[in-house]
Order: structure tokens, then sequence, then C-alpha cells
């Protein structure tokens, strides 16, 4: 009997995805960079050019291999010799990737702001991949001890070169480790103990949530003995001259998290039993300290893995549009595809351009943050500024991680029953990645009732309709008044403890306010993206 082959083939399909540039190929991202860093753009370009291909080819190939479950992290807790040592087992291709791109220097001072920002953007199209993570970790760190640089801790100062500069080639990766199972989101309630030891201090307790437990550093938080406000801490997660030899320093990590999604990265949960401990930051002002700096960069980057994950997802569905044929015409003809492809591609563009405006006024802000809000002797103008800041970060990462998980489920549903498969696109990968990002650093409802707090106790010295303004400056003006109106209806009533009808209809109600506000903003940047208005 003969038996028929099927001659089909996706190999153009292939080709194409494959081949793409995700700089070169790019056009919009060029158009985001020339607007934001005129001054660098040549300079930059030619970087991005050489940058790129590493990260389109190599690293993409070698992100999707350690994405089989196969190849996910494992723990072994004993060697031979019956001696614990709670190895975190990854492969090497995982361990191979992580030193190559930090081995770029993404943090080094002759690394700009605005080329660390596209670099990432570039590498968050990998998905988390094991490395994204420990890269926004590592950036928090340093912005943390670079904030306190009267710390008196020359352990401190060398941490700070091993991560930002790297020491003989190799780049110290860092790590949160920040949760607890009675609190999660509430770091106030962080039970884990700091007992004073000379200058130093000892940790004692249970940390339930610690990603990138393979780090070399840690920022953790913890309570000093006889205080019940938190502070904040680094903690070389190995002894001197212990990480070759797998010897920590003074904790066990009990068992390896299975996840949803990020499942290249080891998120673990840890006893400390005496970790050495440097203390960073005021005392028992730990919420503020990481919150307002550490926090608040990992957010940012999740802004822009969102923008990331978006722009990956739709053009790699935009691609098969191209390629598929279903009913006599390639899928792209039919008007439904068509619409769907349009709506996904204006969202992935407004959230790209809107993580850049976001961005550029931290840059403009001299890419510092500060533990909780404004202070009141700066000047009103700066103040307000910081304000923004702290407000936008919010409302991008609540807004933008939850429309990537829409975005990416579209993307998937214009690949049919292929868009399902694991290893016939990233797409899934991605969908599983932004489930993940939407609860990193605070969950929505945590972040919507931080941003009602923070716009009710700044209402007094930034009015509301001044605010909405200056967020919005350049959208339609009816749209302004219209938000404005809205923000201060909501200050008038508080409702987050209202568990009327009213009052659950009113946080509903909150909860669409701030998407559209951050929309409208984003909306407003890819106008101005657009018309090629300048910053």
């Amino acid at each position: 009997m003969i038996v028929q082959k099927n001659p089909y083939s996706f190999e153009a399909f292939i080709q194409k995805r494959d081949g793409y540039d995700f700089y070169r190929d790019d056009s919009f991202l060029q158009k985001l960079i020339q607007k934001y860093a005129p001054d660098e753009w040549e300079t930059l370009d030619k970087k991005l050019l050489e940058f790129s291909p590493k990260v389109s080819l190599r690293w993409r190939q070698m992100s999707e291999e350690i994405a089989r479950p196969q190849l996910h992290p494992y723990l072994l807790h004993y060697n031979g010799y019956n001696e614990r040592i709670d190895r975190i087992v990854r492969p090497a291709q995982t361990e191979l990737l992580e030193k190559e791109i930090f081995g770029e220097g993404l943090f080094t001072a002759q690394t700009t702001p605005w080329e660390r920002f596209v670099k990432q953007y570039l590498l968050h199209q990998l998905g988390e991949a094991g490395v994204l993570c420990p890269i926004a970790c590592t950036e928090g760190l340093i912005a943390l001890i670079e904030h306190f640089p009267d710390h008196g801790y020359p352990e401190l100062d060398f941490i700070l070169r091993h991560c930002r500069e790297g020491i003989d080639g190799d780049f110290g990766i860092g790590a949160q480790f920040m949760t607890e199972i009675q609190g999660g989101s509430d770091i106030p309630a962080n039970l884990l103990e700091a007992v004073p030891e000379g200058r130093y201090f000892r940790l004692y307790g249970n940390k339930f949530f610690c990603s990138a437990a393979h780090a070399d550093y840690a920022v953790v938080t913890a309570k000093i003995r006889g205080s019940e406000k938190v502070s904040t801490f680094i903690v070389p997660l190995w002894l001197p001259l212990g990480k070759p030899r797998k010897k920590r320093n003074a904790y066990y990590i009990n068992r390896l998290k299975w996840k949803l999604g990020t499942c290249e990265l080891p998120t673990a949960e840890i006893d400390f039993e005496g970790s050495l401990a440097y203390p960073v930051g005021p005392p028992n002002r730990g919420v503020a300290v990481a919150v307002g700096i550490v926090l608040t960069l990992s957010r940012l980057a999740v802004g822009i893995a969102s923008a990331a994950y978006m722009t990956r997802a739709v053009r790699e569905a935009s691609l098969y549009s191209e390629f598929r044929e279903a009913f006599g015409s390639k899928i792209k003809q039919f008007s439904l595809v068509a619409h769907q492809l349009n709506q996904l591609t204006r969202t992935a563009q407004r959230t790209l351009a809107g993580a850049f405006k976001v961005y550029n006024l931290f840059v403009s802000l001299g890419c510092k943050l500060q533990a909780g809000l404004a202070k009141e002797n700066e000047p009103p103008a700066l103040r307000k500024q910081k304000f923004q800041l702290r407000e936008l970060i919010l409302l991008q990462k609540i807004t933008a991680a939850q429309e990537t998980v829409d975005v990416l489920r579209r993307a998937i549903s214009i690949f049919g029953g292929h868009g399902v498969i694991e290893d016939f696109s990233s797409l899934p990968r991605l969908f599983r990645d932004a489930v993940v990002n939407e609860l990193w650093e605070g969950p929505r409802n945590v972040l919507l009732t931080q941003i009602y707090r923070d716009l009710a106790r700044a209402a007094g010295w930034y009015n509301p309709d001044e605010f909405v303004a200056d967020l919005l400056r350049g959208a339609p003006a009816d749209k302004v008044k219209e938000l404005s109106a809205k923000l201060k209806q909501f200050l008038s009533r508080p409702f987050f403890n209202d568990l009327t009808t009213e009052g659950m209809q009113t946080a509903a109600e909150w909860d669409f306010f701030c998407s559209e506000l951050f929309n409208t903003y984003q909306e407003q940047a890819l106008v101005e993206v657009e018309r090629g208005i300048s910053k």
C-alpha cells in the first residue's frame, strides 16, 4: 500500500519569523529612540545593531530550549557525604545564557540609561527566561546601595562594584526576599527578625517567596529585635569564597515553588538561621525604602516587559496571518482577523510609547527614586514631578500587565490550534510569564489601593485637577476635564472598607478609572510619536 505524504510545510513562516531582527527590523522602536534620545541616536543605533542579533538569534534559541519542562530547575538537598548543600540545579545552557547577558554590563557606568532601557526591552522579548527577573532585582539592589552611599560598610561597596561593574568578568546577581507566608504584599506584617551583632545583624525566620534564589546577594526586609517597624538589609547568599563549594550564609532552602509561569526561574522558600546581613537605609523605614526604591524599579521593569511581550506576540501573529491560508485565502484577508491584528498592534504600540514616556520622566529626574512620597521642603514643581513618576509607574504596572495577558490570549487565537502548542511558538510561555507579571511586585488590588491613598494624601498640595492636567498634557481637553471630575468625585467618597452594593460598585469604577486614565496617557504618548512632537 502506498502511503501518501502531506507536502504542507511551515518553512516559509519559520524562516521569516526566525530571521526577524528585534531592533533592525522594528522601525517603530527606532522612531521612539530618535524622539526620546536624539543626542544618543547615532551611537545607540550602532550599539543596538550589534547587540540585537544576539537577542534575536542566539539568546532567543537558548531561551526557547531551556523552557522545556525537563530542564526546569530542581533542588538537591544533600551531597553524597550527607552534607546539606541545597543546591539549585539549572541546565548549563541557562547558566551560560545568564552569564552572557549579565556580561553585557547593563549597569556599568559606561552604559547610559537609554541604552540600558532599550537593551532591556529587547531582552524582555525573550520572556523571563530565568534571567530577566534577576536583571530587575540586580538593578534594584544597585539603586538601593547607591541611594545610601554613606552606609559605612566596605562590604556593601564591594557588592555594589561586583553587581554594577563586575569583578574579573564576573557580575554579581541580585534578588529580593520580602514576602512572608502570613503577609504576602503586606510587608509591615513581616516577622523575620534581625538580631544586632556589633555593627552587623543576624537574620532568623522564614521568607516564603524568594525569586532568583540562586543569586549572589538579596535585598531582605526584617524587623530589628525589639521593634515593630521593618528595616531593609542586604544579605550575601554565600559565605566568603563559599559559592564554588556551595557554602551558604546560614540559611536553608526548603523547596522550590511550582509556578504557573517564569518556570526557568528558581523561586524558593527559605529559612534564615543566623545569616549575616548589612543594614541599608534608615532603621525602621524599610517599607518605604524597599517599596519606594527596589520594588518601584521592578514595577518599571514590568512595564517594559509588558510592551516587549505584546510586541513579540503581535509580530509573530501578524507574520503567521500573512503565511497561513484557510478556505482559499490568507487569514490576514479576513476582516475579523485584520481588525483583531489592527487592535493588537495599536495596543502594543501605545504600551511601548507610554513606557518610553514614563521612562523619559524617570531619566529627567536623574534616574533617582525615593522612599515614600515627595519631600515637603522640595521646590513645588520638582515635588509634583516626582509624585507624577511614582503614580505613573504604579498605573503602568497594573494597566500594562493586565492588558498583556489579554493581548497574548488574542494573539494565540490567531494561530488556531497551533497557538497552544508549546514547541510551535513562544506565545504560550509568554502568556504564562505575563500572568505572573500581573502579580509580581504587588497584585492589582493592592496597587489600586496604593494609588488612591497616594492621591488622597497629596490632594492638599497637588490639586487633582492639576495632577490630571499635568499627566495628560496635550490630550483632548474634554477628556482631561472628564477624568479630572471623576477623580475628584472618587476622592470625595472613600470606599475601600464599604461592603455595601454602592461601595463595591464604586470600587469597580475606580478599577476601570485607573486603566482609563493610563490608557489616555498612553494614547497621547502614541499620538506624539506619530506626529513627531518633540519631548
